[in-house]
């Protein structure tokens, strides 16, 4: 057991080191930024696929292309993410900026894969590592503990790097002004600091890590695959919550100690069990969770704001609180024209395969809700909705094939499951917010991925049976036509919920809490049975949701419906388009269902198929959909009621300004002398 316990130090302190790497970087922009990047595995990935570009493809030098990656290509992006889009959001909210890196989390890889011509994840055979072979060995403590060269520098770079930045924080002026700008860059820049200048070499240092951090991990990887960068990094985040994002030493501490497990459990747990399968890969996952969760120091902490933050203007109400009731009956006579044009397309004119979207977008477009009452009437972001409708999909498929029960009922029973998964989840959460709860629901989808979404008797083994149609008494809801008239009375009574919801006094406490918590407080508004309640009915309706789009599909997809990009993608989807009502998450459904078939492949074929060929990447109409609404994302700061809200505002408030002048200008020509 201790030749087992030394062996694994060997060899976990260097994959310990690339945590460690990237918990410094992680803590580095936290620090001097304020910024939770969830885009630094993204950063990572650029910089991996600069170095393949260079060094794989083309034949460069191993040092010149990872010279290049590093030291000019990541601390370039640094720059310009923070010119571009950080430096105007100092003053934004915790949510808003983590939905910002949610935004650049999709949109980059997609962005460098157009740029970089990547048909499909290129493999990284051929790259090797940058300061040695495979075959370069060390075995100073004998055969058993061999370390290569390649580890030790890995090892060398990271303590280095962090006697470097420790030393920076704490005798330079730069360091402080650092800390300043971070604080308050208001204050900061009336006490002589260049916060613009201060900011941009803190974004430009921290994606410089970034770079380092992937070209180092790249050659340990089959492709060159955004999706393993970001479960690195998630690695690297579990190490720095040990530093509570602001602590060097604890965060480099706990990569070290995470790298050590991680590499203990491979080699104590019985070869090809569960456990080794699933728990060693999730290991960081769990401890993510875990640490959020009881950590002492975080559950009282709150996210860094600006002290003057106070003076921004309280967010605009909604467009249809605004109208005037003349504007608001003719508002809603067009919307009931187009739904009887839209309902006649539908069920006499449209062909199988948009009846198929039909059926997904409805589908989407109940888990959405749940967006809508997690973000847009809780105010928190939780990451871990499609974990969520997962859980739905799985138990209505199991409880109707297995069990023999009802689809229906099996939806319903899966709704219950996930909105009881959901409300046990949120005990031990409802007193964090802001960017630790982002962090422990986060753990737990990519938990929930990686262990429970593998397991047999949940996702029906080998030969995963196929979800049913509803069947309720004589009416057969196989045909497509006669699912959509299903799902259309689950969604209209789900949005019923909702609403009654956000007008009832959950609403109005969770309105309040969103508002100021103290203030709540002092009035008797407890947070902990509002929040629990309103994590619990958002569970529960991306579970129903997941559970028809099970029987719509009629198969679980979990790793094209489910997994936790796409969860990410949903939160990105929502909160572009508007997550504060109805109509909000029935056009986030619509966006992500059809812009990609209806708008980029049928109303833009001829941009599409002129670009395709010069770029020359397949499927380039998936990646335009993924870049738009990444980059859609990064708007939320400025418009946290969406951009359609926000569009749809402007456009009657322009109405309602022409409908006033003509009222008047009879008004003045009679009253003419």
């Amino acid at each position: 057991m201790l030749e087992d316990f030394i062996r694994s130090v060997f060899q976990g302190v260097p994959v310990g080191a690339v945590y460690a790497l990237i918990a410094l970087g992680f803590t580095l922009t936290y620090k001097t930024a304020g910024v939770f990047n969830l885009a630094f595995g993204a950063q990572a990935f650029v910089a991996a696929a600069v170095h393949w570009e260079l060094h794989v493809h083309n034949g460069w030098n191993v040092a010149v292309s990872a010279a290049i990656a590093v030291l000019v290509v990541s601390p370039a992006l640094g720059v310009a993410l923070d010119f571009v889009l950080f430096r105007h959001l100092r003053a934004a909210s915790s949510g808003a900026r983590l939905v910002t890196t949610i935004g650049l989390l999709v949109a980059i890889p997609n962005i460098t894969k157009l740029v970089l011509r990547f048909t499909r994840h290129p493999s990284t055979g051929g790259a090797r590592g940058l300061f040695s072979g495979p075959d370069v060995v060390y075995r100073p403590f004998g055969d058993a503990y061999p370390i290569t060269r390649d580890e030790l520098v890995q090892l060398g770079v990271v303590v280095v790097a962090g006697l470097a930045l420790g030393a920076m924080f704490r005798f330079t002026h730069l360091g402080l002004r650092m800390r300043a700008v971070v604080e308050s860059p208001r204050l900061a820049e009336l006490g002589g600091v260049n916060s613009a200048r201060v900011g941009s070499f803190a974004w430009a240092l921290s994606s410089a890590f970034a770079g380092l951090a992937g070209v180092l991990i790249a050659p340990t990887y089959q492709n060159v695959d955004a999706a393993n960068f970001f479960e690195l990094v998630i690695a690297g985040i579990a190490a720095a919550a040990f530093g509570s994002l602001v602590s060097l030493p604890r965060a480099f501490a706990g990569a070290l100690g995470l790298g050590v497990a991680s590499t203990y459990l491979a080699t104590v747990l019985p070869t090809n069990s569960v456990l080794a399968r699933g728990l060693k890969p999730s290991l960081p996952f769990v401890v993510l969770f875990v640490w959020v969760v009881i950590a002492p120091g975080l559950r009282g902490q709150r996210d860094v704001a600006d002290p003057l933050s106070g003076v921004a203007p309280p967010p605009p109400a909604s467009a249809a609180d605004e109208r005037s009731r003349s504007l608001t009956i003719a508002t809603r006579g067009f919307w009931s024209v187009v739904g009887v044009i839209v309902a006649w397309a539908v069920f006499f004119a449209i062909n199988d395969f948009w009846l198929k979207r039909i059926q997904v977008l409805l589908a989407v477009g109940v888990i959405f809700l749940s967006i809508t009452v997690m973000t847009g009437i809780a105010g928190q972001i939780s990451l871990c909705q499609a974990a969520f409708a997962a859980i739905g999909a799985f138990a209505t498929t199991q409880l109707a094939v297995e069990q023999g029960m009802s689809v229906l009922v099996g939806m319903l029973l899966g709704g219950l499951v996930s909105a009881l998964v959901g409300g046990l989840l949120a005990m031990p959460l409802v007193r964090i917010g802001g960017v630790w709860l982002a962090l422990a629901t986060l753990g737990f989808a990519l938990f929930f991925h990686s262990v429970i979404a593998q397991l047999a008797v949940v996702n029906g083994g080998v030969s995963k049976p196929r979800t049913p149609r509803p069947l309720i008494g004589s009416i057969d809801f196989a045909a497509d036509r006669a699912f959509i008239v299903l799902e259309l009375v689950v969604f209209a009574i789900a949005a019923t919920i909702v609403v009654l919801v956000r007008g009832g006094t959950t609403g109005r406490f969770l309105a309040a809490l969103r508002g100021s918590e103290v203030a709540a407080a002092s009035i008797g508004i407890g947070q902990w049975r509002s929040r629990v309640t309103a994590f619990a009915l958002s569970a529960g309706l991306a579970g129903l949701g997941g559970g028809l789009l099970a029987s719509a599909q009629q198969s679980v997809n979990y790793d094209v419906s489910f997994s936790p990009q796409v969860g990410l993608f949903f939160v990105v989807v929502v909160v572009t388009l508007g997550s504060r009502s109805i109509e909000g998450a029935l056009q986030a459904a619509f966006g992500f269902v059809l812009f990609q078939p209806l708008i980029l492949e049928r109303a833009l074929p001829w941009v599409i198929n002129h670009i395709q060929p010069f770029l020359h990447v397949n499927a380039i109409s998936g990646l335009f959909r993924d870049i738009l609404f990444g980059l859609g994302a990064l708007t939320f700061a400025k418009h946290p009621e969406g951009i359609l809200e926000f569009q749809k505002r402007r456009s009657l408030n322009r109405i309602q300004r022409s409908i006033d002048r003509r009222k008047q200008q009879p008004t003045e020509a009679g009253s003419t002398p």
